[in-house]
């Protein structure tokens, strides 16, 4: 009878992850591991357990797929992180309940593929003795231990093709437009798609934005003759003088949206030009995975059942000078990378003459 390791997806789902199953399931055929494939994230974990098998037969065909054949959850039961450095301890009763469904299911370890707060989990449940590995994956690029997850480059190039969009209309109307794109704490995706989409202004949460040096950089445009601007707003930017834009939500993270609006009202007011506002939302996190994320999560597949095989329980894998290694789930939680604001890329999009808004 064969080995047989377990695997779910936790938190919001993102393009890769079915590149990332299947890898797990190929590279473990190959070592002679089984995989079963808990659903809808931890809760999967819980009585009377809820499972499907991953082989070539069931990961045929998917990694093209956006989201994930195992469904995920950033609720329930398991919910680790409640905020940015806040932290809820799982209770040991859902944890023994978990253990025992491992132990029926004859699991002898378990890959877990979510975020910061599954990672927190992850950790939870290794110093609880069920053997771990994590991989990274968040949208929003920001994890230290990892210096890119798979998913960022999809979400960004659906900001570029936003924007790409945008320009035509803004041209034909003369407007100012706004899109507002996700980055609750680091603005990676509003950086690399306002750059690649050609934005004239991008506003992001390690930089504080000032209303008049928008309205300057809009102002220099049109003395340019530029009859429209662009302006990537994410969602968790700040103006120098007030708070984010964000509402309070019972279990989970609070939740940012809505500076674009606010930000579009302010200069429709100040410059009386016609300003508009789109919410790219969940439009990030949706369609087929570009090539990059393909190569991404499949390598980050690979790595897990490899650590598992090597026994470096208690890992994650990490993305480094190129090559796909591991750290301690214990190093890479709670250690958000955000954009350093003196860095080459903001550098970058000041040298093209975008505006940061300060």
């Amino acid at each position: 009878m064969r080995p047989r390791i377990g695997v779910l997806t936790s938190g919001g789902d993102c393009p890769g992850l079915n590149a990332v199953l299947r890898g797990i399931a190929l590279a473990a055929d190959k070592l002679d591991f089984d995989v079963l494939g808990f659903l809808d994230g931890f809760e999967g974990l819980l009585p009377p357990g809820k499972f499907m098998p991953l082989n070539r037969r069931t990961t045929s065909g998917i990694m093209p797929r956006g989201g994930t054949i195992l469904g995920t959850t950033n609720r329930g039961h398991f919910v680790a992180k409640v905020g940015a450095g806040e932290k809820a301890v799982v209770s040991p009763e859902v944890i023994a309940n978990a253990k025992r469904i491992l132990a029926e299911q004859r699991v002898e370890a378990l890959i877990i593929v979510g975020g910061d707060g599954s990672m927190t989990t992850a950790l939870q449940l290794q110093e609880a003795g069920i053997d771990c590995i994590g991989v990274p994956k968040t949208i929003d690029n920001d994890l230290e231990a990892t210096a890119m997850t798979f998913g960022f480059d999809s979400a960004v190039a659906s900001v570029v093709d936003a924007l790409d969009r945008l320009h035509t209309t803004a041209t034909s109307h003369k407007r100012i437009m706004l899109l507002e794109v996700m980055g609750r704490h680091a603005g990676w995706i509003a950086l690399h798609g306002g750059i690649a989409g050609g934005a004239h202004v991008i506003l992001i949460p390690e930089i504080r934005f000032d209303y008049e040096k928008i309205i300057n950089a809009v102002r220099m445009r049109e003395v340019r003759g530029s009859v429209y601007s662009l302006i990537v707003v994410a969602e968790g930017a700040c103006p120098a003088q007030g708070q984010g834009v964000m509402r309070r939500t019972d279990g989970a993270e609070d939740r940012y949206g809505g500076i674009g609006n606010v930000v579009a009202a302010e200069i429709a007011a100040r410059t009386g030009k016609e300003t508009r506002c789109t919410v790219l939302g969940h439009l990030q996190r949706g369609g087929a995975p570009t090539t990059l994320d393909r190569i991404l999560g499949t390598r980050f597949g690979v790595k897990a059942v490899n650590l598992i095989h090597e026994r470096q329980f208690g890992s994650m894998v990490s993305y480094q000078n190129y090559q796909v290694r591991h750290v301690p789930i214990a190093d890479a939680v709670n250690r958000l990378r955000l954009v350093p604001p003196d860095g080459e890329m903001v550098q970058t999009a000041r040298d093209v003459e975008i505006s940061l808004g300060d």
